[in-house]
């Protein structure tokens, strides 16, 4: 036997707050509610007495018959109505979306349990206080006075200073500080991360403050430089170097570069190189930002330590 049609659309006592009524648009409960409307008292009439059953003789007229279709009709329209009850229960937790033909009253109060999904938890943001070289399976420290790069024209940068200034020679807007990292290629078997340090701070130098890589010079050319510092460093557990310069250009005042370069600890452990720049003005950073940077170099998935100065450091090629 078929199972019964759902209740036509209608208000109904809502299943989870019978204080109120709940409209049913025909296939599901919606999120509208009202507070039920008064029914006119009626007097009851007589109630009529209960007849007993009469059983059919046999022989007899079709008496019997008539009782036993009157009773099996009533259980069938008893059947119909716990059936609906039982569809109304279960579809309580079907979408609760109003029907385009639903009614126009708000609902009066909110039913603490109103059958709605719960909202969906937020996806976690991305951790603000660091930024991923995916490639060489690093990540660097945003420090105060640093943020992550947004409009550069270097892919490599991962990191400036905020705001910009207008260049003090060719036309085009010039930052304090850049962050960048990048895979050393082409590199000889057994040559040492010094060597590739210092190769790599003149490379850095000539972008930064002599001629960058679309063909301007914002700050006129570099005249001159100097080595301020060159020492073995640990970088993520690694045995790197580090080369810093003091650059003079023909206009502004000139600034600092600085190259580390230590074997990556993904993959083929190709060399890994870090360029930091940072203007000689007051405006800029503390020059101690550097060695900040990178002291705080982990590998990608690390929890915990900088991984960086201070390591242990072994030997050097």
């Amino acid at each position: 036997m078929s199972s019964p049609s759902a209740p036509p659309p209608g208000w109904y006592p809502d299943p989870r707050d019978p204080s109120v009524e709940r409209w049913w648009d025909g296939a599901a409960w919606t999120q509208v509610r009202r507070q039920p409307v008064p029914v006119p008292v009626q007097v009851p009439g007589p109630v009529p007495m209960p007849v007993a059953p009469v059983v059919q003789k046999p022989g007899g007229g079709g008496r019997g018959k008539v009782v036993a279709v009157v009773a099996v009709g009533i259980a069938l329209v008893a059947a119909i109505a716990v059936g609906a009850v039982v569809v109304l229960e279960d579809d309580d937790g079907s979408t609760g979306s109003t029907a385009d033909n639903g009614p126009t009253e708000q609902a009066t109060s909110a039913s603490p349990a109103t059958g709605s999904a719960a909202p969906a938890p937020p996806s976690p943001s991305e951790d603000a206080s660091r930024v991923t070289d995916q490639l060489n399976g690093i990540t660097l420290p945003v420090i105060d006075g640093w943020q992550k790069a947004e409009n550069v024209a270097d892919e490599d940068v991962l990191l400036t200073t905020p705001g910009t200034y207008i260049c003090p020679y060719d036309d085009g807007l010039c930052r304090h500080g850049t962050v960048a990292t990048h895979t050393v290629t082409n590199v000889a078997a057994g040559t040492s991360p010094r060597t590739l340090a210092e190769k790599d701070v003149s490379d850095a130098a000539d972008r930064a403050y002599d001629t960058n890589a679309v063909g301007q010079r914002p700050f006129g050319g570099m005249t001159s430089h100097k080595v301020v510092a060159s020492r073995q460093v640990a970088v993520a557990g690694r045995a790197g170097y580090l080369v810093r310069w003091q650059v003079t250009t023909a206009e502004g005042p000139g600034g600092y570069v600085q190259s580390v370069v230590f074997p990556s600890s993904v993959g083929s452990e190709a060399p890994v190189a870090v360029r930091l720049t940072l203007d000689a003005v007051d405006a800029s950073p503390p020059l101690t930002d550097f060695d900040t940077i990178v002291k705080g170099i982990r590998p990608v998935g690390a929890e915990g330590g900088d991984g960086g100065v201070g390591s242990s450091v072994g030997p050097t090629p």
